[in-house]
């Protein structure tokens, strides 16, 4: 693996933290927690401008073909930022299933119109009281005269009322699970938003005979290998976010004062500090790796997992120092510390959480 980046990719990197500065700044970050749409509109106007919402889509249909590496490095920069936008949901998660499995029709339909940012199209996966794998997916679709109908459940929705439409997991046949196209202002689609920890806008989102598009033949396998693809980019985002929250912590710690010197001056502060950096700098190379072995057409079924895994537990560990070191102002939702704990966690919890992940590992290591 060659662990210097490209001209190209260095620019990459300073454009979108260029954006993110301008467009996405604490105070607008702030401004969208809870929020109904959740995301800047400039923001994603800005994102579709410079051709980024499409990044890994197909240029046969309107994206820019670019590998997971450059993906990897635009996360990193959005993690720094905690910008908010439907760009996983919609760019990542739903373009890449459909350029993997959709039919031609539904290709040329949605995925100009998703690389552009024209059209969102969010996730809706989760069920209440119900795990990651395919036995969690109890959501039901039948087949009728001329297409599908949805019924059931789901939690979690991200970006649901700014979406055209939701991809729905579904159960089908003999206990397969299928992936379908449903507009958001469908009959029988009913939102409601809910409260987390992050302040996210996510929805529950409930759908009673809902009229639904299937999407070509994808199966549990498609969603599978389109999540591996997916969770490293919120591993680079789990990275980026940490960095940041290191960042500020070492400015913190280098300004304040406590007996008549720098908090950093103490022994036991620095050595947490170095601590941290390590684990950032260890797990950056992991989520590089696993972003280049894809790029070059190496597996990734084991490095995927343990990226998120690895990258998600330091962005929590590394919070959770530093808001220690912050003391008790670091609770306080004056700090902007506090902003980058509570994500941390989220993504933890969200997108296959430690447990899922380290169960992946596990079975690839055990054949």
């Amino acid at each position: 693996m060659d662990l210097d980046f490209t001209e190209e990719q260095d620019l990459l990197r300073e454009t979108v933290r260029g954006i993110c500065a301008q467009y996405a700044p604490v105070d607008v970050v702030r401004a969208q927690e809870d929020d109904p749409v959740g995301y800047p509109a400039e923001l994603w106007k800005q994102l579709a401008g410079l051709d980024l919402i499409g990044l890994t889509l197909p240029e046969a249909y309107g994206g820019s073909g670019q590998s997971l590496l450059e993906a990897a490095i635009v996360y990193e920069e959005l993690g720094k930022a905690l910008a908010p936008s439907p760009h996983f949901v919609s760019a990542v998660m739903t373009g890449g299933l459909i350029a993997r499995a959709g039919s031609e029709a539904q290709k040329k339909d949605w995925l100009p119109r998703i690389a552009s940012g024209e059209a969102v199209v969010t996730v809706a996966w989760l069920e209440p009281d119900h795990g990651f794998g395919p036995e969690g997916v109890t959501a039901l679709a039948d087949p009728t005269d001329g297409g599908w109908e949805v019924s059931g459940t789901k939690w979690h929705v991200p970006f649901a009322a700014a979406a055209e439409a939701l991809l729905v997991l579904a159960a089908h046949g003999d206990d397969e699970i299928g992936m379908f196209l449903v507009e958001r202002d469908a009959a029988g689609v009913t939102l409601e938003q809910l409260k987390t920890i992050d302040s996210a806008t996510q929805y529950a989102v409930t759908f009673e005979r809902a009229a639904a598009e299937r999407v070509g033949e994808a199966s549990w396998a498609d969603w599978d290998a389109t999540m591996r693809e997916g969770i490293v980019l919120l591993a680079a985002q789990a990275i980026g976010g940490a960095r940041a929250a290191l960042d500020i912590t070492v400015e913190y710690a280098s300004n304040r004062e406590q007996f008549d010197k720098p908090l950093a001056a103490f022994q036991s502060i620095s050595h947490y500090l170095a601590d941290a950096d390590t684990a950032i700098e260890g797990g950056r190379v992991l989520v590089y790796e696993a972003a280049w072995a894809q790029s070059v057409g190496r597996p990734i079924t084991r490095l995927a997992p343990m990226a998120k895994s690895f990258a998600c537990r330091t962005f929590r560990e590394t919070t959770a120092t530093a808001v220690q070191i912050w003391g008790g102002m670091g609770f306080t939702l004056e700090a902007d510390i506090q902003l980058y704990f509570r994500r941390a966690k989220a993504l933890q919890l969200n997108w296959w959480d430690e447990r899922y992940l380290d169960e992946l590992v596990a079975i690839d290591v055990l054949d």
